[in-house]
């Protein structure tokens, strides 16, 4: 047995991070179901915009879209459903056997939307309503505008990928919108079955402060933010406001693990997937990531449910001068600054290519 089954087993959901036409259609998608486990996946603007660069199988729908008309974000998005659908539809079996706590797909709304909730909601309901996919989650970012988004859209009935969350309290910030949305449909009595996962990212603590601390103390962080993260996530599961909303039918927000992948070439290439072991928990890592877990990783021990070592490993980071609620802040903002630049940039070659098929039919 390989350590994706043995995580499967324990209780982690191991999610692929990344989506393209050729996944699909190669039938390499469908073999890490079979072989290695893996019960969802994960999408964002950077990894779309690789894979519309990277390869001419989406030249024909680019050109079928833009003779129709389409354009802009209107064209990414037809492509993205068309895509995110027909993996939703390979993933279904696993929804459905899991009575919807697995099995799932994700979409972002457009990250320019970061700081408009009103524009968030619409976005949300939108892409929901056109996907017609009861295990495609609507990706919305914790920023602060966005929070109140997700509120609102789980109220709504949108299944919600809280994305870009980096510390504890932007995880709880996220976690109280969800349990909000879900009392607001109790007390209007409404179906409480509308799932969320909350994404925390992992290593980006780390390539941030690489340079800023001692050696001994490098790619330590982003695991001690996630045991810290991770403490919060089982206080909630067991507090009575929760245990509320399960009695009435709720399902719980599921704590996942993102950006998971090794930065540092020095580092141990599965350290943040063996670290991060836990059940009720998803780790959505790259392909890279994948098929080193399947050929030589370990399930060696589980993240303890009361955070471990978390806090004396981040006091000995704040000795160094890491303000861990400053460094939170800015990697929530440049994380929301890097997916709109991917945006920018993938709405570009969008536009570029679609010229470039129409002067060639």
């Amino acid at each position: 047995m390989n350590a994706t089954q043995k995580l499967h087993d324990l209780g982690q959901s191991l999610w692929l991070d990344n989506i393209t036409r050729e996944l699909l259609t190669s039938g390499t998608l469908a073999r890490y179901l079979r072989d290695y486990a893996v019960t969802g996946l994960t999408s964002n603007p950077t990894i779309f915009d690789h894979a519309i660069r990277a390869a001419g199988v989406y030249d024909n729908a680019i050109r079928t879209g833009a003779q129709s008309g389409q354009a802009g974000e209107a064209l990414f998005f037809e492509l993205a459903l068309e895509d995110l659908t027909k993996a939703a539809d390979l993933f279904r079996p696993i929804h459905d056997g899991t009575a919807g706590i697995d099995g799932w797909v994700s979409l972002e709304v457009s990250p320019l939307l970061a700081a408009d909730t009103a524009g968030s909601i619409r976005a949300a309901a939108d892409l929901h309503a056109r996907a017609q996919r009861p295990n495609l989650f609507i990706k919305i970012p914790g920023t602060p505008a966005g929070i109140q988004a997700i509120e609102e859209s789980i109220f709504g009935g949108v299944p919600v990928n809280v994305t870009l969350l980096f510390s504890r309290e932007q995880y709880v910030a996220a976690a109280e919108a969800y349990l909000r949305g879900l009392e607001r449909r109790l007390a209007a009595g409404r179906d409480l079955k509308v799932a969320s996962v909350a994404s925390l990212f992992v290593s980006r603590w780390d390539v941030a402060i690489h340079d800023k601390v001692p050696p001994q103390l490098r790619n330590r962080l982003g695991i001690a933010i996630a045991q810290r993260t991770y403490k919060a996530y089982r206080e909630m599961l067991a507090s009575p406001r929760w245990k509320s909303l399960e009695q009435a039918g709720a399902q719980a927000q599921r704590l996942l693990w993102a950006s998971t992948g090794t930065k540092d070439p020095a580092a141990p290439d599965l350290l943040y997937v063996e670290a991060l072991a836990a059940p009720d928990t998803i780790n959505t890592m790259p392909e890279k990531t994948l098929l080193a877990l399947a050929d030589h990783g370990a399930v060696k021990h589980v993240l303890p449910a009361d955070g471990g070592d978390a806090e004396s490993a981040l006091a000995a980071f704040e000795q160094e001068g890491v303000d861990l609620a400053s460094l939170a802040a800015d990697l929530q903002r440049q994380g929301t600054d890097s997916f709109a630049k991917s945006w920018k940039s993938l709405l570009e070659c969008l536009i570029a290519k679609s010229n470039a098929l129409k002067m060639a039919s």
